[in-house]
């Protein structure tokens, strides 16, 4: 039997390191400032971003000095503030939202269907095909004419362009989640016996949650935007009217700060709904599943 022999290591002088203790080292951590703790929080920073235009907007609306052209912030607070207090402006903005809201919901209740429709049948998926390749397209603000001869002046022709302009872009955006989901997912739902809608609300429509709430942020932008041009146009019945109405009304009158407090309803809402709905949505949805960063 062979003996084993070792080799004792060779010292590199160049390449030994002494072994320092960590109390020589002195502090490792370092506690976060106020100033840093704050810039790490995303509603700070975008409170910033607020403020620093709203600075651009007060100076150049300073130096151009013609309110009739472009009001300076100040002013437009002023008239958001007056508004508010005479209680016109909220008058407005919840006719607006309440219009809103039900046009939203009938878009999205549609888009649901026509999306199950669609993932579960062939027929389905070409009848979603060519409806969104003929009316996708086509702006919503087009069948203002045809909505006024179907449903009159009022809240069913504002509703029926809503309904519109938030179906496709839902059901477009849904369909392609679905699509996207992996094919082992789909094996993982048919192994355990999901059919058909027990298999879209445990493996559809969670795989494709992201797509989905990316097409109802879009939804939402542009039932806004149908809804303030829908009501310029012909959002008045009885003598009410919401957001675009009171816009328009500011705007014959001459009283561009209370167009641009319109204007500035319009932008809170919107920050309101993409910075705390949605966002209290992602972070109890995508984010928790680590769907997303």
């Amino acid at each position: 039997m062979s003996k084993v022999s070792f080799v004792e290591p060779v010292h590199r002088p160049e390449i030994q390191r002494e072994i320092i203790p960590a109390s020589a080292i002195g502090v490792i951590e370092r506690p976060l400032s106020p100033v840093a703790k704050l810039l790490r929080h995303g509603a700070f920073r975008k409170g910033l971003l607020l403020i620093f235009l709203a600075a651009i907007w007060e100076v150049y609306g300073r130096y151009l000095d013609n309110p009739l052209l472009f009001p300076s912030f100040s002013e437009t607070a002023g008239a958001f503030i007056e508004g508010l207090r005479s209680g016109e402006l909220l008058q407005r903005t919840y006719s607006s939202v309440q219009t809103l809201l039900m046009g939203y919901a009938i878009g999205i209740a549609l888009a649901s269907l026509l999306t199950v429709f669609a993932i579960s049948t062939r027929i389905g998926s070409d009848v979603m095909e060519t409806l969104t390749s003929m009316f996708n397209p086509l702006p919503a603000i087009a069948l203002l004419p045809l909505a006024l001869i179907w449903f009159g002046l009022g809240a069913g022709s504002i509703i029926f362009v809503l309904t519109h302009s938030v179906l496709w872009a839902v059901a477009l955006n849904t369909h392609s989640g679905f699509r996207a989901t992996s094919t082992t997912l789909r094996m993982v739902g048919r192994n355990y016996g999901l059919r058909g809608w027990r298999y879209i609300q445990k493996i559809l429509i969670p795989a494709a949650f992201p797509s989905i709430l990316t097409g109802l942020k879009i939804g939402w932008a542009f039932a806004w935007r149908t809804l303030i041009a829908a009501e310029m146009v012909f959002g008045v019945s009885s003598g009410s009217g919401g957001l675009g109405w009171f816009i328009f009304q500011s705007k014959n009158q001459l009283d561009i700060p209370s167009v641009f407090a319109g204007l500035l309803s319009v932008i809170l809402i919107g920050l309101f709904v993409e910075n705390f709905v949605f966002r209290t949505i992602e972070d109890r949805t995508v984010r928790r599943w680590a769907m997303q960063s």
